[in-house]
């Protein structure tokens, strides 16, 4: 008999600097990793201000996980050790394997009236994974299909299958599915996610009931809703629609040992990529 996920646990984003200055929600990180396995991080940079944002995020090092950038307003630059250059534009996702090492940089950039708003994820690779070649997906707004389901309710399939549609990021290792699913006013979200698997939606616009039954609360931008285990999500939108990404992937269950820009399995491991940084030879490919 199917079931229908519930709450396990609602978390509101909090205010953080990261890089070199950029004012940003964090709506998990590390204290609450183990719990959304095999996910790490999402955060949420929203600002109208370029002060907030303009000195982005100079050159630094990843090893061991995967980097997921969906922009939605305004535009991030982007160059990695490589030799990749390019722009992220409103949209638009790129979805970065950092694998053995790579170096790079993200420079936000406003719009016309500075607006700038984009979200990373972060998702682990498993120990068998962590030292693959690195590799970048950069995939445009036009080549993300989005399917209007019966009832009215929008989905943009990043990566996983909506309706028999599949989104253009395929072959991760962890299985997992991200969606952009706008929902107007009084319509709902039927979908299902297999048993097992770490589920989560971060609220980006209006307010919606992320359980079944009226009695559920009403959950508003910018808060994270963590499912408990079960077959099928329901959502329904509130009097205002709502906006959200919904995000579900294939746990781990491996040992993590993380600091900074760099998650390993063992603090061995974890020593040993600062200390290939210090001395140059970080980088194993390219």
């Amino acid at each position: 008999m199917s079931t229908i996920r519930t709450i396990r646990q609602v978390l509101t984003s909090q205010p953080t600097l990261e890089g070199a200055g950029v004012h940003l929600k964090r709506a998990f990180g590390y204290a609450q990793a183990p719990q959304l396995d095999p996910f790490l991080l999402l955060d949420d940079f929203h600002s109208d201000d370029p002060a907030k944002y303009a000195m982005g995020f100079p050159w630094h090092p990843h090893r061991g996980i995967e980097t997921i950038t969906y922009m939605l307003q305004g535009r991030v630059e982007h160059g990695d050790s490589l030799g990749n250059r390019g722009v992220i534009a409103p949209g638009d996702v790129q979805w970065m394997t950092a694998g053995s090492g790579i170096v790079h940089q993200e420079m936000p950039q406003g719009d016309e009236s500075g607006r700038m708003w984009g979200l990373q994820l972060w998702a682990n690779l498993p120990a068998a994974h962590k030292m693959m070649d690195p590799r970048y997906r950069d995939i445009t707004r036009e080549q993300i299909p989005q399917v209007t389901l019966e009832g009215g309710a929008q989905v943009r399939v990043i990566c996983g299958q909506v309706d028999g549609v599949r989104g253009p990021v395929q072959d991760v290792v962890i299985d997992p599915e991200y969606l952009d699913v706008t929902l107007p006013s009084g319509t709902g979200l039927s979908h299902r996610v297999p048993r097992g698997y770490t589920a989560f939606a971060y609220v980006l616009q209006g307010a919606a009931r992320f359980e079944p039954g009226e009695q559920a609360s009403l959950i508003g931008a910018e808060r994270l809703v963590i499912w408990e285990d079960g077959d099928e999500l329901s959502v329904v939108a509130g009097d205002r629609g709502t906006r959200f990404v919904l995000v579900s992937g294939q746990p781990l269950g491996e040992p993590i040992a993380w600091r900074g820009p760099i998650v390993m399995n063992t603090q061995q491991e974890l020593a040993l990529a600062f200390e290939e940084y210090r001395r140059g030879t970080f980088l194993k490919h390219g």
